[in-house]
């Protein structure tokens, strides 16, 4: 399977952007043809989602679906001493966190899988190397995941493949008794997200969006800054994924196939919220105090690819049969129970310096990324913005144990797989969990209607059922005792 994301910073010796290879050209087609080349509003109004969406007409609510089991917020993993891993996609993505899971103290990669041949022998290698037992694995095809997914010598299963595959993975997973981690986004579709709530309600098992971004060193600072009340009273943030990946999606060995660029002929809206609005509604404690309840999003035309395609592609190309419909540039607002207001921006198809944008502000102060700068009251003033570098001692205890961790993205991968196992090894409560994966994707589908709609608000469901009033931990965790 392919790796599926494009993450934090821009590629280079030091930081490679992931790509995706691990799954066939054909198989990716194949891919494609069952999703589809123009899906519209329909594909997004099944009548679980529907059952989750407002009548934007009249403005009434409709309830959430009737909860098949207990919730999943604030339930600890079981405790054990080692935990037992298996990896679904081996390539940049998968085929480099392999690393960090096997850095780690107590965790024992036991099956791997992709069905490119090469890429899981190349893991299973790194396993053997690291001193481990040769790890099964699973190269027969698109379902042979599914195999994976049945051992029963498995605590967890990580997926890192195209956005497609995530949520059947996600779903076979909990089915056979894993807790499962995927990559960004966690599913596409509304009655997807539904179902993998009611599925980690009713199998007891944690299903989390690995957002890695909420584990950078600046937005742990900010994160414990905010709810220590440097900021004052929260009243806005701003998340965004700002990264021109126009040669990648059209380099035809990078993504090993077209998967990413045809989603760019499906769909208008925001297609990877995850990195800007995880951080952000960390900082707000959404699901944790307040919650998000509506989104209207705004798209631009759908130009960049095409002028790209036009100035880079022989005529002979295949992406020359390709009609592209996502906006170049998507800008949501989304409104929370308490009144504030988060910005969103999605753009990969102009010209742009990377950004996530991660920007939070309140009464008494404000902090904007790219690059980071603070004002706060009394600490700073004239309007001259502060150092942030001033504030390291607010840096998260992670970051304070782990000062120079390994791995890309400046560490935050690290971390991010640091404190999941340790979680799982000593039996406490994930620092996210099912509902905070489906929020943060939530704006997939949801900004495609908003912009359909002509920037219509949309309702955001509460994944939640009422637990998001309950105050309750999170990423700002303490030290756990080993």
């Amino acid at each position: 399977m392919h790796d599926n994301d494009d993450r934090t910073q821009h590629p280079g010796p030091e930081n490679p952007e992931p790509s995706d290879g691990g799954h066939s050209r054909r198989d990716v087609l194949r891919t494609a043809g069952v999703a589809g080349a123009g899906l519209g509003i329909a594909a997004f109004g099944s009548p679980t989602a529907q059952a989750a969406q407002a009548d934007t007409s009249s403005g009434a609510v409709a309830a959430a679906p009737e909860r098949q089991g207990a919730t999943m917020a604030g339930v600890p993993f079981e405790r054990r001493s080692t935990v037992r891993v298996g990896i679904i996609g081996l390539g940049n993505r998968g085929g480099s966190m392999i690393d960090l899971f096997l850095a780690m103290p107590g965790v024992l990669i036991v099956a791997l899988c992709d069905p490119v041949k090469d890429k899981t022998e190349r893991a299973a290698a790194k396993v053997t190397a690291a001193g481990q037992p040769a790890p099964a694995t699973y190269t027969k095809g698109d379902h042979d995941f599914e195999n994976l997914c049945k051992r029963g010598d498995l605590d967890f299963v990580y997926a890192a493949t195209p956005w497609d595959w995530h949520f059947e993975m996600a779903k076979t997973a909990m089915l056979n008794g894993k807790h499962v981690g995927v990559e960004c986004p966690i599913a596409l579709q509304l009655d997807q997200l539904w179902e993998l709530v009611d599925l980690s309600e009713r199998t007891r098992r944690h299903c989390m969006q690995l957002e890695n971004c909420c584990y950078g060193r600046n937005e742990m600072r900010v994160l414990r800054m905010a709810h220590a009340g440097k900021f004052g009273q929260l009243l806005h943030g701003a998340g965004a994924y700002n990264h021109d990946l126009r040669g990648l999606m059209f380099d035809p060995d990078y993504y090993e196939g077209p998967w990413r660029r045809l989603w760019h002929t499906r769909l208008r809206g925001d297609l990877y919220p995850n990195h800007g609005f995880g951080p952000v509604a960390n900082y707000m404690d959404i699901n944790r105090g307040d919650r998000v309840t509506h989104i209207s999003s705004f798209g631009t035309p759908s130009l960049g690819l095409a002028e790209y395609r036009a100035a880079n592609m022989p005529k002979d190309d295949p992406s020359w049969k390709e009609t592209y419909v996502e906006s170049d540039r998507t800008i949501s607002l989304v409104q929370t129970a308490k009144g504030r207001v988060i910005r969103l921006e999605h753009d990969v198809s102009t010209p742009h310096p990377y950004s996530r944008i991660n920007q939070l502000g309140g009464t008494k102060g404000v902090f904007e990324d790219y690059p980071a700068r603070i004002y706060l009251e009394p600490d700073q003033t004239n309007d001259a913005w502060g150092d942030f570098a001033r504030y390291a001692d607010w840096d998260h205890w992670l970051w304070k144990e782990h000062a120079d961790p390994p791995g890309g993205h400046g560490g935050m991968d690290y971390i991010m797989v640091y404190r999941l196992m340790q979680t799982m090894r000593l039996g406490l409560v994930p620092d996210f969990d099912v509902y905070d994966a489906a929020t943060w994707t939530s704006p997939v589908p949801l900004s495609h209607l908003s912009i359909k709609a002509n920037g219509a608000p949309q309702q955001i469901p509460d994944f939640t059922r009422g637990e998001w009033r309950r105050k309750r931990g999170g990423v700002d965790s303490e030290k756990p005792a080993e």
